[in-house]
């Protein structure tokens, strides 16, 4: 890769839709969430950081375990304990509850890393993805501003960064059906991601 990026899941959520049942250990098709996603990234990182609450319980795979520095659990504590423990200019961020995320795109993002831009995340007709997204540590001042403030909406921070877009066209290149967007949020997402693989077969 151009640019030396780390590769960072986040695994640090509440899972309340799960009776606090930890996402990444979930299965889908046999397999683990984590090892679905771990797979992916070591074919791509050689940096592997992954951010939770409960360390002990991934102790068995060969990442960087890292956990949040801030004390309340979101999205944005998570994206700035790996952008803090990272020993690279860029981090490739992704949620732990993301089966289908495809490695060609991944590849492709981080490829398209622009030193001009603080941050490069995609955008489709549904919005952004600010969890399958690559951000440079440029921006771990604004995440711990925001943070420290109590304000948790990742789409804010960014405001007044320089954001490269990655199109819905970009992503369609090298996933179609933009199911690496697709996440695990309730049961009945994860009834539809066995369906899903059910369907591929």
């Amino acid at each position: 890769m151009q640019y030396p990026c780390s590769g960072v899941i986040l695994a640090g959520g509440l899972s309340s839709r799960f009776a606090g049942k930890d996402k990444a250990f979930l299965q889908v098709d046999g397999q683990l969430l984590l090892d679905r996603l771990y797979n992916t990234f070591t074919q791509i990182f050689q940096e592997i950081i992954l951010v939770t609450n409960n360390p002990l319980r991934y102790l068995q795979w060969d990442l960087n375990i890292v956990t949040d520095i801030f004390d309340v659990r979101s999205s944005l504590t998570g994206i700035h304990a790996g952008l803090f423990y990272s020993t690279m200019p860029y981090s490739f961020v992704a949620a732990c509850d993301t089966p289908f995320l495809k490695k060609k795109l991944v590849q492709a993002m981080v490829e398209n890393i622009d030193p001009h831009f603080d941050a490069m995340i995609p955008q489709t007709s549904a919005g952004r993805e600010p969890l399958c997204a690559v951000y440079s540590k440029k921006c771990i001042a604004a995440v711990e501003r925001h943070l420290t403030q109590n304000r948790f909406k990742i789409q804010r921070v960014f405001k007044k960064h320089r954001i490269k877009t990655m199109s819905e066209k970009f992503c369609r290149t090298f996933d179609p059906d933009l199911y690496s967007f697709f996440n695990i949020n309730t049961p009945r997402d994860h009834l539809s991601a066995e369906k899903h693989i059910k369907e591929m077969t």
